[in-house]
């Protein structure tokens, strides 16, 4: 910035890096979310980003062995476009279904469907996204241990069609059928914010490094807004 300013020659105090991080925990959390025409199917997983402090300090300097200090970013996805919908970074203490709440919260207008992974599968997960919007397509994967409800037969849940599907189909065709391969997409989000961004927060205190998460979010969805890489298979 200095060197744009002397380039432009004008006469402008630019803050240094101290002053920037003391004044980012101020800024707003919000991730910046393009307009959706539609109802949007979500894709709910987490992922952890490390943290730089004393722990890698004191090994790098002294061979000490340090504590290892690490968050968990919770990223909400639009199955269909690749945006982040929603953000939330966490201690590495908070659980993936104990944030649904919170994700969907923050997804303006109508949700098609939930896809997540087998850690969000339960009843907690399932009332949340039912006390968002009583009418989206749930599609988490049940453990191998779970039983139908007492309700099946007369109006069986999500839950319910899941695990008698895999019994009629096995877990291979279950997920065929219901389309459980976007979920993949998630991951390909949380695999460009660590390339894009990097898996280390760079921010000290707990406060700013959400606002760092969600400047991020804000930035990749700027980047997915100009245009996404066309891949083709080659042969």
């Amino acid at each position: 910035m200095r060197s744009i300013v002397t380039l432009l020659d004008l006469s402008l105090d630019i803050p240094d890096h101290t002053t920037f991080s003391r004044r980012s925990v101020g800024l707003s959390r919000t991730t910046s979310i393009p307009p959706t025409t539609g109802p949007v199917h979500v894709i709910l997983d987490s992922t952890g980003l490390k943290v730089y402090g004393a722990g890698e300090w004191q090994r790098e300097k002294h061979g000490q062995r340090g504590r290892r200090t690490w968050r968990k970013l919770h990223l909400a996805v639009n199955s269909d476009s690749g945006e982040i919908l929603a953000s939330e970074l966490t201690t590495n203490e908070v659980g993936d279904s104990s944030m649904v709440t919170t994700l969907l919260d923050q997804i303006p207008g109508t949700i098609a469907s939930v896809t997540a992974d087998g850690a969000y599968d339960g009843e907690p997960v399932h009332r949340a996204i039912a006390k968002r919007q009583p009418s989206p397509a749930v599609i988490i994967p049940p453990r191998i241990t779970a039983v139908l409800s007492s309700q099946t037969e007369t109006s069986p849940s999500w839950r319910d069609q899941h695990i008698q599907t895999i019994q009629e189909k096995g877990r291979r065709g279950w997920e065929k059928a219901v389309g459980y391969g976007k979920r993949s997409l998630v991951e390909t989000a949380l695999f460009r914010y660590k390339t894009l961004i990097g898996p280390t927060l760079r921010a000290r205190n707990f406060t700013a490094q959400q606002v760092e998460a969600r400047i991020a979010c804000s930035v990749i969805n700027r980047m997915t807004e100009l245009g996404m890489p066309v891949s083709q298979r080659v042969r």
